[in-house]
């Protein structure tokens, strides 16, 4: 028996999925443009993943979680023969292939965040702006550095350079900048907690032993682990990074969802029994 059945729930599920596939081109849009200044001389086939690791990342997850919601709330229990399993789990193990190569690419993204050194011989910004120099806003985004705007931008007198670029950053704005990184790179092996968990949860409904100590385990560990990606959304929050925390929180209320579906699905399994067992 399906709870969430009414015209408006399906709507705003439906929209959040639309926003979240929406934002892959978001991110793209930036990585492009920050893809320019870090790699200069084009980006090479074994630097794509970090150049685009959160291109690449959002668009593997929005398959997956259209995957799951195909699984856990679009096609009935008897459907699942074997070749449908079989393409399932193919699909979805594409997906993770992706996904934990895009964590790879937030990994490599804190080292470049600490791959930086001195720039001693400059007394203060406006010294490079004549240089094809730009200043590093925050991660991933850069500004050309003109005499015009050179004042405004940082007024500090020890400046730092990421190493292969020409892009300068003053000693706060590295510290948000990595603190950025590192929140990136958590937040990405936090999700794949979850959904490995959730993956469990799944196969666990599907052979009718998701109760008992499984659920009581599967909640506590899941309270802990949004909890963790609630704590992501208001950091990026605090630093006023609105596409960073409006697309984690469409992905906790996406998730949202997806933990409905197998609620109802466990649901709609006990009442499917208990029919059986009157008759």
């Amino acid at each position: 028996m399906r709870i969430h059945t009414g015209a408006a729930y399906a709507v705003f599920k439906y929209s959040v999925y639309a926003l979240l596939s929406f934002n892959v081109y978001l991110f793209f849009a930036e990585e492009w443009a920050a893809a320019a200044l870090q790699f200069p001389g084009g980006v090479a086939p074994g630097d794509v993943i970090e150049a685009y690791a959160s291109t690449i990342d959002t668009a593997a997850w929005v398959v997956l979680l259209l995957l799951f919601e195909l699984e856990t709330r679009l096609l009935d229990d008897r459907l699942f023969t074997p070749p449908v399993t079989f393409a399932l789990r193919l699909f979805r193990a594409l997906c993770y292939t992706v996904i934990v190569y895009a964590f790879y690419g937030y990994v490599t993204n804190v080292v470049f965040a600490y791959s930086t050194s001195p720039l001693t011989e400059v007394a203060n910004l406006c010294a490079l702006a004549s240089r094809e120099w730009v200043w590093t806003e925050t991660l991933d985004q850069y500004v050309a550095l003109t005499s015009a705007n050179c004042a405004t931008l940082s007024d500090a007198t020890e400046l730092f350079r990421f190493d292969g670029m020409n892009a300068a950053v003053d000693a706060g704005t590295l510290a948000d900048v990595r603190g950025l990184a590192w929140v990136d790179a958590i937040n990405g092996g936090v999700w794949l907690l979850v959904v490995g968990l959730l993956e469990i949860d799944v196969w666990l409904q599907e052979r009718g032993r998701y109760e008992g100590m499984a659920l009581k385990a599967s909640t506590a560990a899941k309270i802990v682990l949004y909890g963790t990606l609630g704590l992501g959304v208001l950091f990026w929050m605090w630093k006023g990074e609105f596409k960073d925390w409006w697309d984690a929180l469409l992905w906790l209320v996406a998730f949202v969802f997806i933990e409905l579906n197998v609620f109802e699905w466990r649901e709609e399994s006990h009442h499917d029994a208990a029919g059986l067992a009157e008759t």
